[in-house]
């Protein structure tokens, strides 16, 4: 873990924000990221299974909970860490969403969804397992539709440790399985899984 000074941080996150605001100008859509020091960029090319299992899942959320708002693919920044991550899925009270700013305030989400791409790196999965926490994150829930797995996985209960700061406990379920995540239940019947070609 890269030990940034808080110009360092500051400048990071100048920057990144500058790449970001590049990106929405290109034709082809980016996601810029950073965790512990580095910039990611990353070409934004879901597949249908993944786009439908996002939609699904927001809209069982917002169904239960009325008073959230339920974003995908939106900007969520840190302005304690500096990290910056652009989620598939993350759930705010509307009356936190702030329609003027760059980013939404990652100390404000109640909830992260990330679907596992086909092209997920085992690195990427681990980063934001442990960015998350330290974002403040208190609730992440990774699903993975890839044909080895088909797993649901609710991280919670962020705390400080030995390790760090960490999600403190796990919970994995299958595909069809019915999915408690904090105040949702999630049915995940519908979930699809990729291709077995794929």
């Amino acid at each position: 873990m890269a030990d940034l000074t808080p110009e360092q941080m500051r400048r990071l996150h100048d920057f990144a924000e500058q790449l970001a605001e590049l990106a929405e100008h290109q034709e082809d859509q980016w996601k810029v990221q950073t965790t512990d020091g580095q910039i990611f960029l990353t070409m934004m090319s879901p597949t249908a299974p993944h786009g439908l299992n996002v939609v699904r899942l927001r809209r069982q959320i917002e169904a239960q909970t009325p008073e959230v708002m339920a974003l995908s693919d939106t900007n969520m920044g840190d302005p304690e860490t500096g990290l910056t991550k652009v989620p598939d899925l993350m759930v705010i009270a509307e009356e936190d969403a702030d329609d003027t700013a760059r980013h939404v305030n990652s100390r404000d989400v109640l909830l992260v969804v990330e679907v596992v791409s086909r092209t997920n790196s085992p690195t990427d999965i681990r980063d934001r397992l442990s960015d998350y926490p330290r974002m403040g994150v208190p609730l992440y829930v990774v699903v993975d539709p890839r044909k080895d797995k088909k797993t649901v996985t609710v991280h919670s209960d962020p705390s400080q440790g030995p390790d760090g700061l960490r999600y403190r406990k796990e919970v994995p379920y299958a595909f069809g399985d019915t999915v408690t995540a904090g105040r949702w239940t999630l049915d995940t019947t519908g979930l699809k899984s990729y291709p077995a070609d794929w």
